[in-house]
C-alpha cells in the first residue's frame, strides 16, 4: 500500500513538475483555437473547459486503465513502476503534444499530424493504419461492455449453456444503435451533456476503492519487492498466471497496460477536443491532467487486483485468481461498495468504453472525411461517411462473436495496433521539437528529447512484441523468448541511429 500512496503523490507531483517543463516546451500562446477559427456547429464546437476536461477523460479511458491494470497486476508490482513512469514521461507528454499540434495544425487529425512531420508516405500509413485501428475499437468496446450489462440485466433470458448469449446480443444492439447516434450528431448536443455524468461515476468509482483501501490496508507487493525478493517480482507471478517464462515483463507488461500508462489511441481523441477548447493554455490540464487522471485510476485498479492475486482476495470472494477482469469488476464493487456505490462503480466502469466506443468510430469519420476533404457539417455527408464504417465494424463484431477466439484474436491486434500508433505519434512530435529548436534560438536544444526517449523505448517494445508473441495469440512471428533482449536493444540502437543521421541531415537545412 505504501507503493500506492507513493505512486500518486508522483503522478500528482508529474503533472506539477514535468507537466509544467513540457508545456513552457510547447509554448502555448493566445491565437484563436480552431473551435472560433472554423466553428461549424457539429465537430467545431467551444465548449467548457470542464466538459472539454471530462469528454477527454472518458474518451482515453475506455476499459484500459481498469481491464488492463488487473491483467498487469499479475507482473507484480512492476506494474506499479510503469504506471506512474510510463503515465508522466510518455503517456501525458504524447496525449498534451499530439492535442496541441491538433490546436496549431487546425483541429488536423492523427494522419495529418503525422504528415505533416513525417512525409505523405507516413501519412498514406497512417491514414489507413489509424482507421483499421479505430475500427477495432468500436467493435472491442461494444462487445466488452455489452458483456457486463448482459450479465446484470438478463431481460428475463436465461444464460445459455451453449451458443448465442441473447441478453449480451440486445445490449450490443442497443450499444450499437447509440453509437451511430452519438458519431452523426453534433458534440454538444449528445456526447457534451451526458459524458460529463458518466465521468462522474467512473471518478466515483476510483475514489471509492480507493477509501476501501486506505480501510482494509491490504499486504500487497511493494515496488520494492521487485529487487529484494522473487514474491510477485520480477521472477513469478501467482501459479496459473503470469510469469516471466512466458509472458515477459519486457514486452508483454508495456503492452498489457496501455491506457493506464501510454495509449497511440489517446492520440486519436485529442484532435476532438482540440476543435472544442477555447484556449491554448487549457491544453496542459485538459490533456496532460486526463492522462494523469487515468493513471490514477489505473494504479487504484492495479492496487485491487494485487489483493485479489496477492493478499486472498481471490479466496475472500470465492474466484479463482486468474478469473477474467470483467468478473473481478463486477464481484469487487458488489462487495467492497454495497448496492448503490456497486451500481455507481459498474456505471462508470460500463461507460468507459462505450464513450471511447463511438468517439472512435467519430475519429474514424473525421479521418476519413479530412483524406476525402468532405464537409461535415450536413447530416447528409455525415452519414454517407458513417453508415460504410458501422457496416465494417458490424462484421468485426459479427466474427468477435461467432468465433469462440474472436475476441481474443481482435484484442491482441488492437492491443499492438494501439502501442504502434503511439510510435508514429511521438516520432511526429520529436520531428516538431526538433524542428522549433533548431529554428528558434530561444527553445532548448534538447527539447526533443522529451519525445525522443518513449519512441525509442515505444519503437522498441512494439517491435520485439510483434516478433517473439505466439500465433495462437493470432499475432506475432513466434520467434524465441530467449532473443527478447537482443531484440530489443537491436531495435533501440537501430532506432536512434536513423534518428542520428536523419538529424544530422537535417541540420544544415
Amino acid at each position: 500500500m505504501i507503493s500506492l500512496i507513493l505512486s500518486i503523490c508522483a503522478l500528482i507531483l508529474g503533472y506539477l513538475l514535468y507537466g509544467g517543463l513540457v508545456s513552457r516546451l510547447f509554448a502555448a500562446d493566445d491565437r484563436k483555437t480552431p473551435a472560433y477559427e472554423k466553428f461549424d456547429g457539429a465537430d467545431y464546437v467551444p465548449m467548457p473547459t470542464w466538459k472539454v476536461f471530462m469528454i477527454q477523460l472518458l474518451n482515453i479511458a475506455g476499459t484500459g486503465p481498469i481491464f488492463g491494470a488487473i491483467m498487469g497486476a499479475m507482473f507484480g508490482p512492476a506494474a506499479f513502476l510503469w504506471i506512474v513512469l510510463g503515465c508522466i514521461f510518455a503517456g501525458a507528454v504524447h496525449d498534451y503534444l499530439s492535442g496541441m499540434l491538433s490546436i496549431r495544425l487546425g483541429g488536423a487529425g492523427l494522419p495529418d499530424i503525422v504528415g505533416e512531420y513525417l512525409g505523405k508516405g507516413a501519412k498514406n500509413v497512417m491514414l489507413v493504419f489509424s482507421c483499421v485501428m479505430l475500427l477495432l475499437v468500436g467493435a472491442v468496446f461494444v462487445f466488452s461492455p455489452a458483456s457486463i450489462l448482459g450479465g446484470i440485466a438478463r431481460f428475463g433470458i436465461p444464460k445459455p449453456e451453449a451458443g448465442l448469449d441473447w441478453a449480451i446480443m440486445i445490449w450490443v444492439g442497443i450499444i450499437f444503435v447509440y453509437y451511430l447516434v452519438a458519431t452523426c450528431v453534433p458534440i454538444d448536443k449528445l456526447i457534451g451533456k451526458i459524458y460529463p455524468l458518466f465521468a462522474i461515476a467512473l471518478i466515483f468509482m476510483a475514489v471509492s476503492l480507493l477509501i476501501c483501501l486506505f480501510v482494509k490496508w491490504p499486504h500487497i507487493p511493494e515496488i520494492w519487492d521487485m529487487f529484494t525478493s522473487s514474491k510477485g517480482g520480477f521472477q513469478t507471478g501467482p501459479d496459473g498466471g503470469l510469469n516471466l517464462k512466458g509472458h515477459p515483463i519486457f514486452p508483454c507488461l508495456f503492452i498489457t497496460i496501455a491506457c493506464g500508462a501510454i495509449s497511440g489511441f489517446h492520440a486519436t481523441q485529442s484532435p476532438l477536443m482540440a476543435r472544442c477548447i477555447k484556449h491554448e493554455k487549457l491544453g496542459r490540464p485538459i490533456f496532460y491532467g486526463s492522462m494523469i487522471t487515468e493513471g490514477a485510476i489505473a494504479l487504484v485498479w492495479c492496487a485491487v487486483s494485487s489483493w485479489f492475486i496477492y493478499d486472498g482476495g481471490a479466496e475472500a470472494l470465492g474466484l479463482a485468481v486468474n478469473a477474467p477482469a470483467p468478473v473481478i469488476v463486477n464481484t469487487v464493487s458488489k462487495t467492497w461498495l454495497g448496492l448503490f456505490g456497486g451500481i455507481l462503480a459498474i456505471l462508470g466502469v460500463v461507460a468507459a468504453p462505450i464513450t471511447s466506443g463511438d468517439t472512435a468510430l467519430r475519429s474514424a469519420r473525421l479521418i476519413v472525411a479530412d483524406a476525402f476533404k468532405l464537409d461535415q457539417k450536413p447530416i447528409s455527408k455525415r452519414l454517407m461517411v458513417s453508415v460504410p464504417i458501422f457496416v465494417i465494424t458490424a462484421l468485426l463484431l459479427w466474427y468477435e462473436i461467432a468465433d469462440a477466439k474472436g475476441f481474443n484474436t481482435i484484442w491482441n491486434y488492437f492491443g499492438w495496433a494501439n502501442q504502434t500508433l503511439s510510435v508514429f505519434t511521438l516520432w511526429a512530435i520529436t520531428v516538431f521539437l526538433y524542428r522549433r529548436s533548431a529554428r528558434n534560438p530561444e527553445f532548448p536544444k534538447w527539447a526533443y528529447l522529451v519525445s525522443l526517449v518513449p519512441a525509442v523505448l515505444m519503437t522498441s517494445v512494439c517491435t520485439s512484441f510483434i516478433l517473439t508473441a505466439h500465433r495462437t495469440a493470432g499475432v506475432g512471428f513466434s520467434l524465441p523468448l530467449n532473443w527478447l533482449p537482443a531484440i530489443g536493444i537491436l531495435v533501440a540502437l537501430i532506432a536512434l541511429a536513423l534518428w542520428c543521421l536523419w538529424a544530422n541531415r537535417n541540420r544544415k537545412k
